[in-house]
């Protein structure tokens, strides 16, 4: 039997993968993951706000002493001035990339959140050069302004995927979130323009709201079980429709929620939250589960049941999707009106 799969070309012993988050900060995190078995590991997403903080930063501590003599050695900042330009964050980043992409023997992929078009094709180029096998290109705009219109918003996706595409020649996720006018012709336009995966899906920073203090409260909260249903949906409605690879992410905590993708039409499955909720050594269970499950219903790949529950090419989807909804609501009606009746 065998758990090998693919994605973005990369052959992968298994379809677990770890995506971007805080373990992957050290290269003691990152061979965790790969001790415990992973099939790939995503790294944290390099910020480029962060990066142009800190270059602001720097020029801020040399232009308070650049009036200042230089017998006033009390003027000399308490920090070391490094030369214009040089931007900690990013190269601490890529430090760690490369020290990570030879430590482990499994894919390292690069995680990129830009906020400029120069931003995002410079240090894409940086983490093929550290030794990134692949990218993910983490895309989080939000329009503030309302008379934004989508074909913006989508254009932007696009142009960011072929500016990187055309910059480096290693394989190009795309991260994405659910919130298109249409997100099925979106994924489309992705895919015709060159992107090797498609990762579903990426979820927006949604404040809380403190009653006491009237504040707003920046928290990210951990997926649940039920945030899977969304992607595993679309990843239905994709699977044979696109060339891309299909990844799914968030509501991963069990081996269950693992198949449940494959059977979706995922090539691979991302997991972050239950991670950090049970350890690295986690991934070990989920990839048992998986196993035990194959030998149960004897299949002897992944290839012999991805896909089984997709949404088959040769139908009218938009149907397909309708003929399950009214089935769905039906169900609903018979089970709360025996809860009714119940009370």
């Amino acid at each position: 039997m065998s758990l090998e799969t693919k994605y973005l070309g990369l052959k992968l012993r298994n379809p677990v993968v770890a995506s971007a988050g805080p373990l992957q900060q050290t290269v003691d995190g990152v061979k965790s993951l790969a001790d415990a078995g992973v099939g790939a590991i995503v790294m944290y997403s390099l910020m480029e706000e962060q990066i142009r903080a800190e270059q602001a930063r720097q020029v801020a501590v040399e232009e308070s002493t650049e009036e200042s003599f230089a017998e006033a050695l009390s003027y000399f900042p308490s920090v070391p001035i490094r030369a214009p330009g040089a931007d900690a964050v990013s190269s601490a980043y890529l430090r760690l990339l490369e020290s990570c992409a030879k430590e482990v023997d499994v894919p390292v992929i690069g995680s990129l959140n830009g906020a400029t078009m120069g931003g995002w094709i410079s240090f894409a180029r940086r983490m093929q050069d550290a030794g990134a096998s692949a990218l993910e290109l983490n895309i989080y705009y939000v329009p503030g302004d309302m008379r934004i219109p989508s074909e913006e918003v989508e254009n932007l996706h696009l142009e960011v995927l072929v500016g990187v595409k055309d910059a480096v020649s290693i394989p190009v996720a795309v991260k994405l979130a659910p919130y298109f006018s249409s997100f099925g012709e979106m994924a489309g336009q992705l895919d015709r323009h060159g992107a090797d995966g498609l990762v579903l899906f990426n979820r927006f920073f949604q404040p809380d709201v403190d009653v006491e203090s009237l504040q707003l409260e920046p928290t990210v909260d951990l997926s649940t079980q039920f945030s899977g249903r969304l992607p595993r949906t679309w990843i239905s409605a994709l699977y044979g429709r696109v060339r891309a690879s299909l990844a799914g992410t968030s509501g991963v905590e069990t081996s269950e929620d693992i198949i449940k993708y494959l059977l979706a039409g995922a090539d691979v499955v991302m997991t972050t939250s239950a991670l950090l909720k049970y350890g690295p050594t986690h991934a070990t269970k989920l990839i048992s589960g998986l196993e035990q499950w194959m030998l149960r219903k004897g299949f002897n790949s992944i290839d012999d049941f991805r896909g089984l529950l997709a949404v088959p090419t040769d139908v009218d989807a938009a149907a397909y999707e309708r003929q399950g909804y009214v089935a769905a609501l039906a169900r609903a009606r018979s089970t709360f009106r025996d809860y009714a009746i119940k009370s």
